[in-house]
């Protein structure tokens, strides 16, 4: 007779999703103790990004907190420009976040390709973040870390905000104060220390919108307190020839969103009254707003679909080095919570199940505090990981790949340097400070 096969057990797709229920494919994006895969669905053969957390490196970089409360507010979240959670789970090893697929790769890797984007692109691609951190705001949410590197284009060139790794919940009762994020997208308030709410978010737009058409930011130093300085005192200047780039109703809306006093900010009025504000600035003009937020109005700019909007070594790295590949594999039935860590226990009971097909969205605000652990992210949540920042970062050096485009230090003495405790992160990875 010969040898009788073992058959592998039948998936139960109506039960609690696991990894059985995707086909694992190619390796996109790696960050600081996550990795991001492209996932089928086996029974509804739908694509998504697969971003999966090891517990173990999770709780050696204090991560626990801030991993979870990403799962918490990815819950309350369903908007066309946001890279949106579709299912959350978690085995023995890994947690999971199975997101939106976005194919044409992040605003950074497409601005370092072509040096600056065409005005009409940036319109377009502003108007859209503009709606999502709306919808955010509405939510009581601040994202934090707005950057070219975390916004994701889909194949048809639509922008997606992604990574809300430090994104919290706010309230005017109780300003925010802790210095987290990008430091060359930093609100000036945030810097300051004086507390803030989500009126930041729009100066990190005018931030990008500024670096996607002039291929530079508009604030810059040699060192942090040189960046420190320029972005809260230095004037806004645009470069010389930039009338060749950009309307005068656009650099009116730059340097809206980049003024320094919130009350006059583009986008900060009270209530939803900031985003109507917003999209009847004469910049916004020719934008259809019901087309742009159903998604039929047609980007000025398409990812070339014929080439890879990410880095491909990822894929042979997993393929070459990887020690312990990811697979599917069942959760240990005897597991006694009693004798995990207090991390490890944590992330068992508050990194919940989640399947967008069975449950409703609900929101944890205002029991999700804030988190106030140091913060370390991972890689970009959708399918086309962060590429090189290069931000310099408060309490850190310049990381490697940084941008030499700063401006000459200045002879005045700079504001003094919030004491910070940073970790260093891998390249590709939100770069984020939380103050002590």
């Amino acid at each position: 007779m010969g040898a009788v096969c073992c058959k592998p057990d039948p998936i139960d797709f109506d039960g609690e999703v696991n990894l059985f229920h995707f086909v694992l494919l190619r390796s996109v994006g790696k960050g600081a103790f996550g990795k991001v895969r492209v996932v089928q669905h086996k029974q509804t053969k739908d694509l998504y990004a697969l971003k999966y957390i090891n517990k173990a490196k999770c709780v050696k970089m204090k991560a626990v907190a801030n991993i979870v409360q990403e799962r918490r507010l990815l819950e309350e979240i369903d908007h066309p420009f946001v890279v949106n959670l579709r299912y959350a789970f978690q085995d023995d090893e890994n947690c999971f976040f199975v997101l939106d697929l976005m194919l044409g790769g992040d605003l950074r890797f497409h601005l370092e390709r072509l040096g600056s984007l065409s005005e009409e692109a940036v319109r377009f691609y502003t108007a859209q973040i503009g709606s999502a951190l709306a919808f955010l705001h509405d939510k009581r949410i601040i994202h934090r870390d707005l950057k070219p590197d975390n916004i994701l284009l889909d194949e048809k060139g639509n922008a997606h905000i992604t990574d809300l790794n430090i994104a919290v919940h706010y309230s005017e009762r109780r300003m925010l104060t802790g210095v987290a994020g990008s430091m060359a997208y930093m609100a000036p308030e945030v810097l300051a220390k004086k507390g803030y709410i989500y009126t930041i978010d729009w100066w990190s737009l005018g931030v990008c919108a500024y670096e996607l058409v002039f291929g530079r930011r508009p604030f810059r130093g040699k060192t942090n307190a040189d960046l420190t300085y320029s972005i809260g005192r230095d004037p806004l200047q645009f470069p010389d020839g930039a009338e060749q780039k950009c309307s005068r109703e656009g650099m009116m809306a730059l340097a809206g969103m980049l003024e320094r006093d919130v009350t006059k900010r583009l986008g900060c009025r009270p209530k939803n009254d900031g985003f109507e504000e917003f999209k009847k600035h004469p910049w916004f003009a020719s934008i259809d707003w019901d087309t742009l937020e159903d998604k039929t109005a047609v980007s000025p700019f398409i990812p070339d679909s014929k080439k890879a909007n990410f880095d491909a070594t990822h894929e042979l790295e997993e393929l070459l080095l990887e020690d312990n590949p990811l697979k599917a594999r069942k959760r240990n039935p005897n597991q006694d919570l009693s004798n995990l860590s207090a991390e490890m226990r944590q992330m068992e009971e508050q990194f919940q199940a989640y399947d967008f097909r069975k449950m409703k969205r609900r929101s944890y605000y205002p029991h999700n505090q804030q988190i106030i652990s140091t913060l370390t992210a991972t890689s970009s949540q959708g399918v086309i990981p962060s590429s090189r920042s290069g931000t310099p970062v408060i309490g850190m050096e310049s990381m490697p790949g940084a941008r030499a485009d700063y401006n000459e230090t200045s002879s005045i003495p700079p504001p003094p340097i919030p004491t910070t405790k940073m970790r260093p992160l891998d390249k590709g990875d939100a770069l984020v400070a939380e103050a002590l």
